[in-house]
């Protein structure tokens, strides 16, 4: 089998990746003593923060969006800020506050995106939807570059990792997140409420699930090194190859995915010749790829398999998919069916 050789570099070559596996390992496990019943949404973020790439939660109300991203925000370690989505929040906000100091004069001090510099780790934005365009553009160019002008200077956040959250409940002064802020999460994840029985009794009952402060505060902080996550990322993609077939598979999904009439994916009451109106973008393709790799290295191999990038293909692909008006209103139920047709209908190598 022929592979694909990465240039290797002697600084991939010194990283102790079976060591910083076991590190994955403990984090997954000291995340999940906060958020129970949610195993493959806590894979997900692991693999999006090796992968160095940001991540939007969605799901309904009180699911644990809020508690889960703080939880692995508290074991990634290194300065974490927070701010609340407010239809009156303005992009200033991000980067200065402005307040009476007590001689009565006027003050100004860094926001929450500056005030810890280089050394912030986790930028967590809750209710992103309830916030203005005028904010998601600051953000894109927060995600994008890990930089933002503020006083005459440029600010640099090269450890940065932007965790988002919005509810599908509330559609009420909330503001949808533009095409390009969207592409710049490496992945969606939906978190539902756990269907166990067992699980949502212990939500319910357990006093341990009461106090959230509490819980998260009883976590191990710092398991994930912050300022080493991007010497890690680039060491994983550099040693995980890939084969010419998965190449070759990954590049047969992507057509499918943009032009599914043509590749033959029929959905019952969509027309799949005009279903997809844009497809994935090839920053959307190499965010998979990333991933894919991220999820073999987790599962201890040097090699990624058609199974790694079907594991993460809904949740780096399906927001970057956008479908014609008609369908825009289904979008969560034909997105799913059309990825599972994808499966069904492009031969695995």
């Amino acid at each position: 089998m022929q592979l694909n050789k990465n240039d290797t570099g002697e600084e991939a070559g010194r990283v102790d990746l079976p060591a910083w596996r076991g590190r994955a390992e403990k984090f997954e496990t000291e995340v999940a003593k906060a958020v129970v019943g949610q195993s493959r949404v806590i894979r997900l973020l692991t693999i999006a923060l090796f992968a160095r790439g940001h991540v939007l939660l969605e799901g309904d109300v009180g699911v644990g969006k809020t508690t889960l991203l703080r939880a692995a925000a508290r074991c990634v370690g290194g300065s974490y800020e927070r701010i609340e989505g407010t239809i009156d929040l303005m992009p200033g906000d991000l980067v200065y506050h402005t307040y009476l100091a007590e001689d009565g004069r006027p003050r100004v001090d860094e926001g929450p995106v500056l005030r810890a510099g280089e050394n912030l780790a986790i930028f967590f934005f809750n209710e992103i939807n309830r916030a203005r365009p005028q904010v998601h553009s600051l953000l894109l160019r927060l995600m994008a570059e890990r930089t933002v002008t503020a006083f005459n200077r440029e600010f640099r956040f090269p450890h940065l990792t932007v965790f988002a959250d919005r509810n599908r409940v509330e559609r009420e002064e909330t503001f949808e997140l533009p095409a390009a802020a969207r592409d710049r999460f490496l992945m969606e994840i939906a978190i539902e409420t756990p269907a166990d029985a067992a699980t949502r009794r212990g939500l319910a009952f357990d006093t341990r699930f009461h106090d959230t402060d509490r819980l998260i505060d009883s976590l191990a902080e710092g398991i994930l090194p912050y300022d080493e996550l991007n010497d890690i990322g680039r060491a994983i993609q550099t040693r995980v190859k890939t084969s010419e077939a998965l190449e070759r598979y990954v590049l047969d999904l992507w057509q499918a995915v943009r032009k599914p009439g043509e590749a033959g994916i029929e959905i019952p009451g969509v027309d799949t010749s005009r279903l997809v109106s844009a497809g994935a973008s090839p920053r959307g393709l190499s965010y998979l790829v990333r991933a894919a790799r991220v999820a073999a290295w987790l599962d201890g191999r040097e090699i990624a398999v058609p199974e790694d990038v079907r594991a993460v293909f809904f949740e780096t692909m399906a927001h970057r998919i956008f479908f014609e008006p008609v369908y825009e209103m289904r979008r969560e139920t034909i997105a799913r069916e059309l990825i599972d047709r994808l499966f069904a209908t492009v031969p695995v190598p």
